[in-house]
């Protein structure tokens, strides 16, 4: 995180995305803060501070996941997003809570290996070029005329007077000239993509694959990887000579420079200093774990025995991957619930002290809706407004319009399920489903939704209880 983004800056960036949840946004703000200023901690004593994990409890539709991904999002940190419900005990068949790490990881060297392949990509495409045309060279080369043998080919060669050769030195240099202006006159060619149909035959190396996979299911992720790399770091490189076309080969020789170029285990090392120093852990729907709702549905498999089996990852443990050890001691765990069917005391003590931090989010009434509607910038009236203007359809919407469609999502959320701002997307969608369907017909028109035009698309399913459940 840059040191000048202070709590305030973080606040004022998620607004852009999130209306209202004040106080959830402070809470993540300072959490994120608190990690830059653990790094300005004499080293002595930055490991004793741990991070300020959070309690998010709120109704679904609330905004609790898009706080979190957009703060990792603004703060360029690791983050991932799992279910509570994914995930089972020790001794069960499921996955276990340290494939939290292990993916998160995944995630994460991929993100870096993206930002290091991009960094060495021009590079890349000039060596690919410069092989490609190497082989363009001496391909056009004739092939040396075959030796005379025999007596009356020396007899010829003695009776043949000698040439008068020209200075070496000059020959040479003349040689070099000839040659650096055909490489320039082919890299001008490739640019303008004029061979990318010739036929050329290059040498490319083939990645060891394993004939099979040796162990799989939870528990046996790492292993079937490690005997993977162990068999591959045993073969030997094979190099093969294929046939293609200049445009599939600069394709295959760009990835292989590549390779070389980008330090993999740089990546690796790199991409675990992230997950430690920066990982944001978002852990979705905790109360379905929690006592009540489990003792009303059946055996505890994932409840109580899952709480405990993440308490060691969320309270700082060293978490084995196929790139290295993982410690988890300043990752930022994020838990969140709607909470209706227990509440956070049902969860075992010991979970609920790893969460020192609670926020509840406020649920959303028509006011907030309506403001979900226009201020975000990625408000759903704008996309759908830049999505329509690509078949030439200009869309607006009074604030009439807006109003009518936040009251409309609003009362269907009261009368029915509450899932929050998710409503706004239905309501939307069916209200433009005839504008979109036939855009061309309104192509070069000015669609405007108001009022009027949101209560005849919506009036009849608003009022009509049983096919609102199915339609809204």
């Amino acid at each position: 995180m840059e040191p000048e983004l202070k709590p305030a800056e973080i606040v004022s960036s998620l607004d852009r995305y999130i209306v209202g949840q004040a106080d959830a946004k402070r809470a993540m703000a300072i959490a994120l803060r608190n990690r830059h200023r653990r790094m300005q901690v004499p080293p002595e004593r930055r490991q004793d501070i741990v991070p300020s994990n959070i309690l998010l409890i709120g109704p679904t539709g609330v905004g609790k996941t898009e706080i979190a991904r957009r703060l990792a999002q603004l703060t360029h940190s690791p983050f991932i997003k799992v279910e509570a419900t994914k995930f089972t005990e020790v001794g069960y068949v499921g996955r276990d809570v340290e494939s939290i790490i292990r993916d998160l990881l995944d995630q994460t060297i991929t993100q870096v290996q993206s930002q290091r392949v991009a960094d060495v990509e021009a590079e890349a495409k000039q060596r690919a070029d410069s092989r490609i045309v190497d082989r363009l060279i001496e391909a056009d080369q004739p092939a040396p005329a075959p030796a005379e043998t025999g007596a009356e080919a020396t007899v010829e060669d003695q009776a043949r007077p000698a040439p008068n050769p020209a200075p070496a030195g000059a020959e040479q240099v003349a040689v070099a000239r000839r040659e650096r202006t055909r490489r320039r006159q082919l890299l001008r060619k490739l640019a303008a993509r004029k061979l990318d149909d010739r036929q050329i035959e290059i040498e490319v190396e083939e990645a060891y694959a394993a004939p099979v996979e040796v162990f799989s299911g939870s528990g046996y992720e790492e292993i079937g990887w490690s005997l993977s790399d162990f068999f591959s770091q045993l073969a030997p490189p094979r190099k093969r000579s294929k046939r293609m076309t200049v445009a599939d080969a600069r394709h295959v020789l760009t990835q292989e420079e590549t390779e070389r170029l980008v330090d993999v285990d740089r990546v690796y090392d790199d991409s675990i200093r992230l997950v430690e120093e920066n990982g944001i852990v978002f852990i979705d729907e905790v109360d379905k774990i929690a006592g009540p709702y489990v003792e009303a549905h059946g055996p505890d498999v994932s409840g109580a025995g899952v709480q405990r089996d993440l308490l060691p990852i969320i309270e700082g443990s060293t978490v084995s991957t196929r790139y290295g050890q993982v410690r988890t001691d300043h990752v930022l765990f994020v838990a969140a619930g709607a909470f209706t069917s227990a509440r956070p005391s049902d969860l075992i003590p010991e979970f609920q002290g790893r969460f020192p931090i609670r926020v509840e989010l406020l649920p959303l009434v028509e006011a907030d809706l309506c403001r979900i509607l226009v201020e975000p910038s990625t408000a759903l009236t704008r996309q759908y407004s830049e999505l329509l203007a690509t078949e030439e359809v200009e869309l607006e919407f009074t604030p009439e319009g807006v109003e009518e469609l936040a009251h409309h999502a609003f009362l269907v959320n009261e009368r029915d399920e509450n899932i929050g701002a998710r409503r706004l997307f239905t309501v939307m969608e069916r209200v433009l489903q005839d504008v979109s369907f036939a855009a061309e017909d309104f192509q070069g028109q000015k669609v405007t939704v108001d009022r009027e035009f949101v209560r005849t698309k919506l009036g009849d399913l608003v009022r009509d209880q049983d096919l609102r459940r199915y339609v809204l």
